[in-house]
Order: structure tokens, then sequence, then C-alpha cells
């Protein structure tokens, strides 16, 4: 029988078009019209949806550390593994082949989720040997992704961060922060946490194509008003820059300072391992005409490779586009009067979370 390889097609509300291989696969599958009729493309082009699937993980330990010289922060958790957000561009793509799953539609439709992570991180904020410091939440996935309304895995880990005082900001897309603020109000005025929105463009059409299931980049500045309003120190990180598709920085800046963000950050365009396949698949499919020039562009950036892992110029880039990127960014922010403040934690007012089966009891010592 002759088989008719599919062609490739947006996928309604996903970023990725396919199951790409990840890197540790022998063997490579391609879907076929078995000319059952199982397959139906919408006649605008759009194939049908794919349903996310949750999937349970026990996790052993919860907070990572991190001794990169390029990050501010030396501690983070995530309460997920994937995201449904969708986000092309996500470098933490390749992190679902060490599940053996894909980069592409495996990372935003299976989404691990660590049911136990509040027991587990009780018990490790409780050791002996635990020295408190910042908590990012949400550096590789969203912790305010769709699953959390059901789920409430991060609003477990703030309960207990509220609990023991303990410091913490978290960077999201997300409107579903909002939920939270009756814990992350009364611990920002103790100095104790911080907020994050990822605004990466506010071209609304460019922002479903990039991240499809996140808020829109309107709801997001009402994000930032709500939860600046409430006191709480508000940033805007306006990653991943990519050239020749958002290229409206200074009007994001201006937008999320009305609103009430007063620090801001931006990183450029990573494409590590297969995380390239899967962007260069998404420009064919939504921006053929430029996709060889925005992809010239960011190797102008990495020094003529789709990627360079240097830890000195991996977040911002190197290069003439890398520095007028950077210049863009500094004038802006030096204009409105970002990042004249600095967030400092109070890491004096944590207290050692009762163990569990032991809440309530006095210490015998």
């Amino acid at each position: 029988m002759d088989e008719f390889i599919l062609p490739v097609t947006v996928i309604k509300g996903r970023g990725a078009a396919t199951r790409i291989a990840h890197r540790f696969e022998h063997v490579q599958r391609n879907a076929f019209d078995d000319g059952w009729g199982t397959w139906n493309v919408s006649t605008d082009g759009v194939g049908p949806s794919i349903a996310t699937q949750v999937i349970w993980e026990d996790a052993k330990s919860i907070i990572t550390h991190n001794d990169s010289p390029d990050i501010y922060f030396d501690h983070s958790l995530n309460p997920y593994r994937g995201c449904e957000h969708g986000c092309v561009y996500c470098y933490a793509r390749p992190t679902h082949s060490f599940l053996g799953l894909s980069p592409g539609l495996d990372f935003e439709t299976k989404i691990i989720a660590k049911r136990n992570i509040a027991t587990v991180l009780r018990a490790e904020l409780a050791k002996p040997s635990y020295i408190p410091s910042l908590v990012a939440i949400g550096t590789a996935t969203d912790c305010y992704q769709p699953v959390e309304r059901d789920l409430r895995l991060t609003r477990a880990v703030i309960e207990l961060f509220h609990e023991t005082h303990h410091p913490f900001g978290l960077v999201t897309k997300s409107s579903a922060v909002e939920r939270d603020m009756d814990l992350i109000a009364p611990m920002a005025a103790r100095h104790l946490a911080a907020v994050y929105i990822t605004i990466t463009t506010l071209d609304g059409d460019l922002a479903r194509k990039l991240e499809p299931r996140a808020a829109s980049p309107q709801r997001r500045l009402r994000t930032i008003r709500t939860l600046a309003a409430e006191g709480i120190p508000v940033g805007v990180s306006l990653a991943p820059q990519i050239p020749f598709l958002n290229e409206d920085m200074e009007q994001v800046l201006d937008a999320a300072w009305d609103a009430g963000a007063r620090t801001a950050f931006y990183t450029v365009l990573r494409l590590p391992w297969e995380l390239k396949e899967v962007f260069k698949e998404w420009l064919e499919l939504h921006y053929p005409l430029r996709a060889a020039r925005i992809m010239a562009r960011i190797q102008d950036m990495r020094g003529g490779k789709d990627y360079d892992a240097d830890f000195a110029t991996r977040m911002k880039g190197s290069g003439l586009w890398a520095e007028l990127i950077r210049q863009r960014f500094m004038k802006a922010t030096t204009r409105l009067g970002y990042n004249r403040a600095r967030h400092t934690p109070d890491l004096s007012l944590f207290r050692k979370p009762e163990p569990l089966g032991c809440e309530g009891q006095g210490s015998l010592f």
C-alpha cells in the first residue's frame, strides 16, 4: 500500500507541530494518511487538537542548586516538567528527552506533575543543615500553567514558604498568579516575595503563535497592575528577544512601567539541542518568508552557529545584533527608571517547619 506522509500543519492550541524525535531516540517515525479519514485538517490548514495528559511523579528532591555565573539565583524549584503554554521558544523543551519524550508536542501535552512536592520540600527545609536563600519558582517551566488551576502544586509550595517565612521569587506569563495574592502580598510586605511577569510582545497575533495557551499580553499587563496595587514588587521579563519577530521592546517596557513594574530584564533566543529543530519548523509554518533572515540574525549573535552554550554569551548573545538589543534595552530602562531599587530578601525571618506528623508539638530541646 502506498503511504502518503502527512504534511506538517499547525495544531490548534499548540506551539510545536510534530513529535520531533529526541536525541536519544534510535527510531524515526512519520505519520501517514491510511485513507480511513482519521486525519482531518480544517480549511484553514489547522490540524486536530490534542488533549493534555498529566503524568504523576514522586520526586526525590525539590530544590535544585546551580552555580552558573550568568543566573541571578542559586536555588530554584519547578512543580512541573513540561509546559502546557506551548511556547515554541522554551529552552526547557530538550529536558523532556531525558524522559524518553519528544521536546516537540510531548513537552506541551504530557505534563509531569510532582504530586509530593510540598511533602519533600518540607523535609528539605526542616533539615538541620538547611540554610535559607532566595528560591526562584518556575524557572524552567511555568508554575502557573493551566493544569495548576486544579492541581494547586504551586499554591502548596507558597503556603509552605508563607508558613516558614521563606523568601522566594517567581516568574510566570499567567494571570493565575492573582489567585495566590492572599499569600504573596503579606510576604511581600515583609520583603519575602517578588513576581516577574513575562511579556514577549504586545502583538496579540504574534503572541498567540509564540505562546498559544498563555494569557494575552494585555491580560498580563492587567496582572502587573493588580499585583503592584497590592504592594507586591513586580518586574517584567522580555525574554526572549528574537530578531525580526518581536521588535516592540520599548513599547513593552513603556506599558509595563505604566502598569507598575519597576524591574526588567531580557534574554535573547536560545536554541539548545532539539529546540532548534522545533523552532525552525515553527518558522517555516508561520513565517516562511522571514525564516531564513531570522535564523541568519540568530546565528550572527551566536558566532555563526544556531547556539553557543558559553556562559559569557548564552543569555545575551554577542556581536552587532546582540549589542543593538542591549543598547535599546539600556536606553529604554534608563529613560523610564527601571532597576533603580534592588529587591533584597530578609533571610532572618526564616523558621524551620515542623516535620510531618509533629505539627503543633513543642521541641524537646
